[in-house]
């Protein structure tokens, strides 16, 4: 079966590294869903967003001329078509401000500054003239 582009396909994950996710149709293809086409917003870990094994839908984006084929599983979340103008063109100041990238933007601020916060406190603890040294001599 010939994949075409623009068209949703059911694939199973085969493989992820740090850049994506490798897929394989149902007829056999394989190709890459890129870490930018996993999911709307940013994704720092695809781990957190898929596993090997898991059966996913996707939208063939292109299929180049040495047989590669590049996938995305957030545009096949979109309804066909709805939003190809929106893509072309995106207007960033009605992107700004969207309540959701708000919220999705600073959801993702904390997380980070929890994360990084939890890494320095643990090197630190110990440490002479850190917070924990200093409560213990109180």
């Amino acid at each position: 079966m010939a994949v075409e582009a623009g068209r949703n396909y059911q694939a199973k994950v085969t493989k992820i590294t740090n850049f994506g996710a490798f897929v394989q149709l149902e007829s056999g293809e394989k190709g890459l869903v890129h870490i930018s086409e996993i999911a709307a917003g940013f994704v720092k870990d695809i781990r957190e967003h898929l596993s090997v094994g898991e059966e996913v839908t996707v939208r063939v984006l292109k299929v180049q001329e040495n047989g590669k084929i590049s996938f995305s599983i957030r545009k096949a979340l979109e309804p066909a078509g709805e939003k190809a103008a929106e893509d072309k063109h995106p207007d960033p100041k009605k992107q700004r401000e969207s309540p959701a990238f708000f919220e999705e933007k600073m959801n993702r601020f904390l997380k980070e500054s929890e994360e990084r916060l939890a890494v320095l406190r643990k090197k630190t603890a110990g440490q002479p003239g850190s917070q924990r040294e200093n409560n213990q001599q109180d």
